[in-house]
């Protein structure tokens, strides 16, 4: 089998402290690549055209011109061009962050930020990472940061603010959807590691339910899943839940070894196509499926190498996918390095689900669409000032969202701070130790906080992962 393509990351962004987005240079385009990195005899007559206006510029502007920015400018000027998120230069700063993504650990919020129709966006926070922690959620348009906007920044700026060191505090102003108001969550910065395959056995109607949760696709992964899957088989258990939720995506050869674990050679897993058409198929070489049933879980942060995965069970191994409609990312992209250690990083192809099916912006549906419970849409509270009986806030409507996820009974949840809100409120202030005055000031706001989170954790409120065990159990 052809694994000249095997080489390459499948994420869409740099991430802002969680993770690779790509590794080496491609055998396939690397000669082609090079060869497009200096001059060409075909190209004389354009590059003639850029090098009149660079020396145009250079030599007669009215100031004197930094010829390393201008020399930036017009690289990021034909990348615009493209109206392709994906293709963006890096300067030396931002390629050196770029390949430190790769290390085991790094320090940052821990998120994937990529660009959606000119908006700076999430695409998933890492499991346990600063950014999940602080209520940061999938599809959340970042506008400013700490208090300044991103509007017309291009992504690897906006990525430079973000990241930082370790104990350091960023602020980002958010848009969510559904919310009327933008949001501000400080998102202190701390180390991520790469810890990618949790396992687990879930008992469900007497059986014995392997889970695998994969948080990104990284060089372990592959080895890491194989083990546990191993460990997990030889306990004998009777059905096996993959959870992708809130994957960002990885490396296409950790994909392509877990992917060997489950789809036969009667189709292709993944198969790539280039801007001529051409496509290029991959194969597993196993024969025969599992013994037990498999589900996948998936949700609007999985994304690119995890719609890979899912794509390829769902259409090359007949198994089902449960969640929610996936991210949407269907392009390779292949980071080129210059020689005075800035890259381009270039999409090159796209990808192609077992069936052909191009899922780029488009996402992939599951068998059974499962939303999660209101629990899961709460958002974070700003308490700048503390929220008494009578206020009539979007603050106020957060927190009764909250208390009522979390069990207790508010009258209203529009905004205003009702008797039977503060009843709610004193009750919860009982349950946790706190002073019970029934008003909600910062302390208050943290516990709810983080009693939403715990409640999270609690896989009986996990309506996706109780609807997977009871698919296969039943």
């Amino acid at each position: 089998m052809n694994r000249k393509w095997l080489a390459v990351y499948m994420t869409g962004s740099l991430l802002t402290g969680a993770g690779g987005a790509y590794i080496g240079m491609n055998a396939i385009y690397k000669e082609r690549l090079e060869s497009a990195s200096s001059s060409s005899n075909k190209e004389d007559d354009a590059l003639s055209k850029a090098e009149r206006a660079y020396d145009l510029i250079v030599n007669n502007y009215v100031e004197k011109v930094d010829k390393e920015k201008l020399e930036e400018g017009a690289i990021k000027g034909m990348l615009s061009t493209l109206d392709d998120p994906y293709s963006v230069y890096m300067d030396k700063e931002t390629a050196k962050q770029f390949d430190q993504a790769l290390d085991p650990s790094f320090e940052g919020i821990g998120a994937e930020v990529s660009t959606e129709d000119g908006k700076i966006v999430i695409v998933s926070p890492i499991k346990d990472s600063p950014a999940e922690k602080a209520g940061l959620k999938p599809n959340d348009e970042i506008v400013k940061v700490d208090g300044k906007s991103v509007e017309g920044q291009e992504l690897y700026e906006v990525i430079k603010k973000i990241r930082g060191e370790k104990g350091s505090k960023v602020k980002l102003e958010i848009i969510r959807s559904g919310l009327d108001n933008p949001l501000t969550i400080s998102v202190v910065r701390d180390e991520v590691p790469q810890i990618t395959v949790y396992s687990s056995i879930k008992k469900d109607g007497g059986e014995n339910i392997g889970y695998l949760q994969i948080t990104s696709f990284s060089e372990e992964t592959a080895a890491e899943f194989k083990k546990a899957l191993k460990d997990l088989e030889k306990s004998g258990i009777s059905g096996l839940i993959l959870d992708v939720r809130g994957n960002p995506g990885g490396l296409l050869t950790s994909v392509n070894s877990i992917l060997e674990e489950f789809v036969t050679n009667d189709k292709p897993y993944v198969q790539i196509a280039d801007r001529s058409g051409k496509k290029e198929q991959f194969f597993s070489t196993l024969t025969k499926t599992k013994e037990y049933p498999v589900v996948v879980l998936v949700d609007k942060g999985s994304a690119s190498a995890s719609e890979i995965l899912a794509g390829a069970l769902k259409e090359g191994a007949d198994y089902t996918l449960i969640g929610e409609k996936t991210f949407g990312k269907g392009t390779v992209q292949q980071a080129v390095p210059m020689d005075d250690g800035s890259k381009i990083k270039l999409t090159l192809a796209k990808w192609l689900t077992p069936d052909g099916n191009w899922i780029h912006k488009k996402g992939i549906a599951p068998n059974l669409e499962v939303e999660q419970s209101a629990l899961y849409q709460t958002h974070p509270l700003q308490i700048e000032e503390t929220l008494v009986q009578e206020m009539n806030s979007e603050q106020v409507r957060y927190a009764q969202e909250i208390l009522t996820s979390l069990g207790y009974t508010t009258d209203r949840k529009d905004g205003y701070f009702s008797s039977q809100t503060k009843t709610a409120v004193k009750a919860f202030q009982m349950k946790h130790a706190l002073k019970a005055t029934g008003n909600i000031n910062a302390t208050t706001a943290s516990k709810m906080q983080e009693a939403v989170r715990a409640a999270m954790k609690d896989e009986e409120n996990d309506i996706q992962l109780q609807t997977a065990l009871h698919y296969i159990v039943r």
